[in-house]
């Protein structure tokens, strides 16, 4: 009795992974080629230049700022740093999201 009752349950799927075969059904799983994955990756690549270039200038900008005591002017700074970053990894992801469905129609 027991081992039947471990055989059922073997068998048995939990939630998850009923859920994630109706999810597969819904909408496939898109494989990437290696030329894809490349793509993506100097999209990546690309967006963190950008980011470590920002980066750069505004530290720079809040360092002077803050030698120079203007308190107003470095609150204004950061807050521009953290908006410029996260406008960067957003642009980013829509890039990224963008190739993946255009590879999708292309399969």
């Amino acid at each position: 009795m027991r081992r039947l009752i471990q055989e059922v349950r073997s068998r048995m799927k939990s939630a998850y992974e009923l859920a994630m075969e109706r999810l597969e059904k819904s909408s496939p799983s898109l494989s990437l080629t290696e030329d894809q994955k490349k793509e993506i990756a100097e999209m990546d690549s690309v967006y963190r230049a950008k980011i470590a270039e920002k980066e750069l200038f505004l530290k720079d900008q809040i360092r002077k700022a803050q030698v120079a005591g203007k308190t107003e002017e470095l609150e204004s700074l950061e807050k521009q740093l953290v908006s410029e970053i996260r406008r960067l990894h957003e642009e980013c992801e829509a890039k990224k999201e963008k190739l993946r469905t255009e590879f999708g129609k292309n399969l």
